[in-house]
């Protein structure tokens, strides 16, 4: 009797344990690396996008709605940049728990100030795949994701209130973890004569470090470069020095010719950390886009 009632005890107990946690759906890794650091052992964390896939991009899949149909939280990155696809995943889920404005849904790019604002007036499709809201690409921003994680502690505390106090610590150590590192990023960028990205996906981490923008590989976002595009750039860059950055899975077109007449480097570098990151792989994602801003320093 006395083993039953042991056994019986034990079982509740791991059933309120596993209650008090929360079952969080990241679409991308830099979102899943954030849930992962602020909510530790009291967090399962599933991503949909890998880090080496276009965010903008993906397609619905039956197992994108499973994970969502299980969760109790979202954490995506937001301002529009998931969609056209994670508003029909989440209809297909049919969980209650995570609509669009309820507690369960959360969108990084609402919690901080963006840039490249247009609003609904401003925007049209003759401006390319633009985002009225503004620049979703907030992950590779030190600063700015040292708020939103404090913003998604706050969140999750209301979620799972026993556990507020250790979500909010969490968070506060991973700012001022970002923080320690600002002085080193700022010195290694500082002096950088620019940069030339394909997309709009780094402007963030320009911005932070005062990194001059060069201008852009597509003519507007989201359009391939046409040969005229590639001349232009050439004849306005021609003399100067800078580097070409862009994403493993944006098109080659252009890139290579661009590299070589104009003398630069160019490096393909991904947006978000490897899949399943704690913070330290994040930290080596925002180390590897200073090395590449640096080395053309010299």
């Amino acid at each position: 009797m006395i083993k039953r009632l042991t056994l019986a005890l034990g079982l509740c107990l791991m059933q309120s344990l596993a209650l008090a946690d929360i079952n969080i759906v990241a679409t991308t890794s830099s979102m899943g690396m954030l849930a992962r650091t602020v909510g530790g052992a009291h967090v399962k964390v599933t991503e949909l996008a890998l880090p080496d896939r276009d965010a903008h991009t993906l397609q619905v899949r039956p197992s994108m709605m499973q994970s969502l149909r299980q969760a109790n939280l979202v954490v995506s990155v937001g301002a529009e940049l998931e969609q056209g696809w994670l508003p029909a995943a989440i209809d297909g889920a049919a969980n209650p728990r995570i609509q669009p404005g309820g507690s369960g849904y959360f969108e990084a790019a609402a919690q901080v100030p963006l840039l490249d604002v247009r609003g609904a007036a401003g925007a049209d499709r003759s401006q390319g795949d633009v985002h009225p809201m503004g620049n979703p690409h907030v992950q590779l921003d030190p600063v700015r994701m040292g708020d939103v994680a404090i913003a998604l502690a706050n969140r999750m505390g209301k979620l799972d209130s026993t556990n507020a106090p250790g979500y909010l610590a969490a968070a506060i150590a991973f700012k001022q973890a970002t923080t320690q590192r600002m002085t080193r990023w700022q010195q290694a960028t500082a002096g950088s004569p620019g940069v030339l990205l394909y997309h709009h996906d780094a402007n963030y981490l320009l911005a932070r470090f005062n990194i001059p923008s060069l201008g852009y590989i597509e003519p507007l976002p989201g359009i391939p470069p046409s040969a005229s595009h590639i001349l232009k750039l050439v004849q306005e860059l021609r003399g100067r020095k800078g580097v070409i950055l862009h994403t493993v899975y944006q098109g080659n077109a252009g890139i290579a010719q661009l590299a070589s007449q104009l003398g630069w480097k160019e490096m393909a570098l991904p947006l978000d950390p490897p899949a399943n990151s704690t913070q330290d792989g994040w930290f080596a994602l925002i180390d590897q886009w200073v090395a590449a801003v640096a080395q053309n320093k010299y």
